[in-house]
């Protein structure tokens, strides 16, 4: 889960409503994942810090809603930055969560403007729909997930 603490260049920092530039999530158990094979999912990149509060109320609230709408094709990686605590001392949250733990991120998804939380979200056909520095909640969820969760998975 570490991210480099700095954030993508400006010029290479993926554009709402353009397609969402290739990543390589690697799991804590060392499987990689590539955000091409997700297509048909709406996915969420979420950007956090042990030591950010608002990160710490927005990730039960992710998971809850990961768990709630993942049978509808909802994928969320939260992915701590590298000035959080060590991966070992996560161990007793990710056995609580839902979401999948995951090590670290290849690809231009950072922390944005330097900011924790941030989030990405990518729809079904891959177009990047969201990308902010700010913590959701669940109206927030509901407002930008359930209209993408409702569109047809791409043939």
């Amino acid at each position: 889960m570490m991210l480099p603490a700095f954030p993508a260049a400006a010029a290479s920092r993926p554009k709402v409503g353009e397609p969402a530039p290739e990543a390589e999530l690697t799991l804590i158990d060392g499987t990689k994942v590539k955000l091409s094979a997700m297509r048909g999912d709406v996915v969420v990149f979420n950007i956090w810090a042990t030591w950010c509060v608002p990160c710490r109320r927005e990730l039960p609230t992710l998971d809850y809603y990961y768990e709630a709408q993942k049978q509808h094709g909802l994928r969320v990686y939260a992915l701590s930055t590298e000035d959080s605590v060590p991966l070992y001392r996560l161990k007793p949250l990710f056995e609580k969560l839902h979401i999948q733990p995951t090590k670290k991120i290849k690809g231009p998804y950072g922390a944005i403007d330097n900011a924790v939380p941030s989030n990405y979200v990518i729809d079904r056909a891959g177009v990047l729909r969201y990308a902010k520095a700010a913590a959701f909640d669940l109206d927030d969820l509901n407002r930008e997930l359930v209209p993408l969760l409702n569109e047809p998975r791409p043939v």
